[in-house]
């Protein structure tokens, strides 16, 4: 697996592009932070409202990683990606001709759906790699992809530097946030062209029903309306916070139609759910041990996405402002310190996906780095402006890398679960990871950092208790092939997962 990774042939190759691919659209995702003073600046905006943008800026990735997960086991990742990575240059238009807070928002509401891009590479990495590389492997799509939050950290900003000479018309932060959408839409194209969903030989199952998860259990269909009126909350919290008397967005008559319309969509959602499992619910369908899920499953899934992915995305917005005001930095030194942050994705989400993979137990993994999550989060409360600034970052970098690991670590179950909905599993934990990041921003603009450090960490550590007494082993964790795939008794030829001139794996 990792001498695979040199070469360009096989499923290394669509590997490759897959995490290019979400790289791109998290530098679109991410491209307000490198420039929120700046911006704050020019357009004259409150501390508070540069905070409800970041809040924004994560809002609708909740719904649109439900859409995208049904659009992806329905159409597939080659087409979705592609519509995803086209559609970036909207939003990164709109936030860059901003001329003001209201302008702003809606910019970075739209820009949401962009952070759903990364559901469709979970399903592509599942279809090319075995169960037993799938930890690496989703690890390095999802580390080396999230590595464009720290890509707009650094990179972003040089381009608005270079581009600081135009007069007129587009410069600086505008001309900067305005090229990542510019490369994303012409990326598209390149992604379209040279990937396929499947390897040669293999079928790209879809699911039997659509317009909502399908369960095995009438016990996991009322866990799953549970899971969504979850994901509806937050949404509802976010339009309270928009109506607050410091940003005053909206006011209360259109935060009360806003949660009308809300409860009316969780309505709706709740309807197609039972369409889908009619069958299941009027007794008239059981599953056989083999087709049956647990849906319990998915939502610790979720949960430990929350604490790792949600806390990340909490962290990489506020902390750039955390160490400009306790160490007195300037803005620009604060900002690269921050960005080691994420920058560390680039090892340690594999890592996590790598150890789940050889350690021989992927609930045990995540128990463990969750755990460590928790008690790194508690240190991190525990900086202050006495601490010497190499020891606070030491710490900061020991949070992100356990962080980070357990995301790893969380998508090396999630394409376990059930291979037909990979994409609807997929979209409902990564859902739940912006679900965190809203939650706990929210937290953080009513309190200090200390705070949200140790809210985060007691949270992690309630999660590791719940994985380690109530999370289970998925099927074929380590198998060569998922299952239903094999082939000695079925008599259907072995789908081909590798080009016949790949390197050997090590």
């Amino acid at each position: 697996m990792i001498k695979g990774l040199l070469s360009f042939n096989g499923r290394y190759r669509i590997l490759h592009l897959s995490w290019f691919a979400f790289f791109l659209t998290f530098v679109s995702w991410f491209n307000f932070a490198p420039f929120a003073t700046a911006i704050g600046r020019e357009l004259a905006l409150s501390e508070g409202q540069i905070r409800t943008v970041g809040i924004c800026n994560i809002a609708l990735t909740i719904p649109a990683r439900i859409v995208i997960g049904m659009l992806l086991d329905r159409f597939g990742p080659r087409i979705t990606f592609t519509g995803i990575l086209i559609y970036a240059l909207i939003p990164c238009v709109i936030t860059a001709t901003a001329n003001d807070f209201n302008q702003l928002v809606w910019g970075r509401l739209l820009m949401g759906i962009v952070g759903g891009g990364f559901v469709v590479g979970i399903r592509m990495v599942s279809e090319w790699f075995p169960p037993k590389d799938i930890g690496i492997a989703q690890g390095i799509y999802g580390g080396w992809g999230n590595f464009g939050a720290a890509g707009a950290e650094l990179g972003l900003p040089l381009v608005a530097l270079g581009t600081a000479f135009l007069a007129g018309g587009l410069s600086n932060w505008r001309a900067a946030i305005l090229s990542a959408g510019v490369i994303s839409a012409i990326y598209a194209f390149i992604y379209f062209n040279n990937v396929q969903d499947t390897p040669p030989g293999k079928v790209y199952k879809r699911p039997k029903k659509s317009g909502g998860m399908e369960v095995t259990s009438v016990k996991s269909f009322w866990a799953y309306c549970l899971s969504s009126l979850g994901l509806i909350l937050a949404l509802g919290l976010l339009a309270w916070r928009l109506a607050g008397s410091k940003i005053a967005f909206i006011n209360q008559t259109q935060m009360y139609i806003v949660w009308g319309l809300l409860a009316l969509l969780y309505a709706y959602q709740t309807y197609q759910a039972w369409v889908v499992n009619r069958e299941l619910l009027s007794g008239q369908k059981t599953y056989s041990p083999a087709e049956r899920y647990e849906f319990g499953q998915v939502a610790l899934l979720e949960y430990a996405y929350i604490v790792s992915f949600g806390s990340e995305l909490a962290v990489v917005s506020m902390l750039p402002a955390f160490f400009e005001k306790t160490y007195e930095l300037p803005h620009e030194t604060a900002s690269m310190i921050a960005a080691s942050y994420p920058l560390l994705n680039f090892i340690s989400r594999p890592s996590g996906g790598l150890i789940s993979d050889k350690l021989g137990s992927r609930k045990w993994t995540l128990t463990a780095l969750t755990a460590a999550i928790g008690l790194s989060y508690l240190m991190m409360s525990q900086i202050k402006a006495g601490w010497a600034l190499p020891a606070a970052i030491a710490v900061c970098m020991f949070c992100a890398y356990f962080v980070q690991a357990g995301c790893g670590a969380t998508f090396g179950m999630a394409p376990l679960i059930k291979k037909e909905i990979t994409g609807q599993i997929a979209g409902n934990v990564g859902a739940y990871g912006n679900f965190g990041g809203v939650v706990f921003l929210t937290i953080f603009s009513f309190t200090n950092a200390p705070t949200l450090f140790q809210t985060m960490g007691i949270s992690a550590l309630i999660c590791a208790s719940l994985c380690a007494f109530l999370l289970k082993e998925p099927k074929g964790s380590f198998a060569e092939s998922y299952a239903g795939e094999e082939t000695a008794k079925s008599g259907v030829p072995k789908p081909v997962l590798v080009d016949e001139k790949e390197p050997a794996e090590s």
